[in-house]
């Protein structure tokens, strides 16, 4: 009797921990269908400027509490979009990675609305030995002649434009490569008064590149370089102008006291007087 009734309570045990797992798995699985969410990602590596084609998007689960902002739910959306930045596969396609709707392919996607595409061509060494990629921020100097205020020529190098954002190096537009490139055209995104600086700064000059870190803003606020400074010089008097010189009015000499010819000496005299008889002379030296 009492074997029966414990294998009765055993029977009981296993058939009550069969129904919690059994409605466990129900309500967890219940959890997941409701709590995900299918939203489009990339099916591959795409580079920035890229259109997206079909099979280049797909749709993934993705946890409800951890969407996204922007995410896009329909592929049909994306449909001939252009990308402005790089993502890579599984990364999800936001609003805020792609250009708007409409934008052409290629470099022109990537230019910040009012901002313009300028190329200035570059070696080995103004392109910084090659360490100028897409996506950097550069100075640009100029070294050209100045009239200094004798009226002579002399050479300055002066820094023009600052933070300036490489868009392109050659034909290149990727920014996932860190390995220096020696091109010969490097492109950068300017405000139109930049581009206009930038533009005169070559015709009357020679352009350098000046590598700058990613997260300074602070400007440099110089005076430019010539060589009378890089010497550590003091610059001569230039000539005096001859309408200078002609108002100028002579000089009259002034006599000074402190300067005045000094006062003859007064010599003392000593004198021997001699008495002869009655006659008395005197005799001076």
């Amino acid at each position: 009797m009492k074997h029966r009734r414990a294998i009765l309570m055993l029977g009981l045990a296993v058939l009550l921990g069969l129904g919690a797992v059994a409605m466990a798995s129900r309500w967890l699985l219940h959890r997941a269908a409701s709590g995900g969410n299918k939203i489009v990602v990339a099916a591959a590596d795409v580079n920035l400027g890229q259109r997206l084609a079909p099979e280049l998007i797909k749709l993934a689960d993705w946890p409800a509490d951890s969407l996204p902002r922007g995410a896009v739910r329909d592929p049909a959306k994306l449909s001939g979009r252009v990308l402005k930045n790089s993502v890579l596969r599984g990364e999800p396609l936001t609003e805020t990675k792609l250009a708007p709707a409409g934008t052409l392919g290629g470099l022109s996607a990537l230019i910040t609305e009012g901002k313009r595409a300028i190329t200035v061509r570059v070696n080995d060494v103004v392109g910084v030995a090659g360490f100028t990629l897409p996506g950097n921020f550069v100075d640009i100097i100029v070294y050209t002649q100045s009239e200094s205020a004798a009226g002579r020529e002399q050479g300055i190098s002066k820094i023009v434009l600052e933070r300036i954002l490489v868009l392109a190096v050659a034909q290149e537009v990727g920014r996932d490569e860190t390995k220096p490139r020696v091109v010969n055209a490097v492109t950068l995104e300017v405000t139109p008064e930049q581009a206009e600086k930038l533009d005169l700064a070559r015709s009357v000059g020679t352009l350098s590149l000046v590598l700058r870190n990613q997260v300074d803003p602070k400007p440099g606020v110089t005076a430019g370089a010539t060589k009378t400074s890089l010497l550590g010089q003091h610059a001569p008097p230039g000539p005096v102008p001859a309408d200078v010189v002609a108002a100028t009015p002579p000089a009259v000499p002034v006599m000074r006291a402190d300067l005045a010819p000094p006062a003859p000496r007064r010599t003392s005299r000593h004198c021997i007087a001699a008495i002869d008889g009655l006659r008395s002379t005197q005799e001076c030296l």
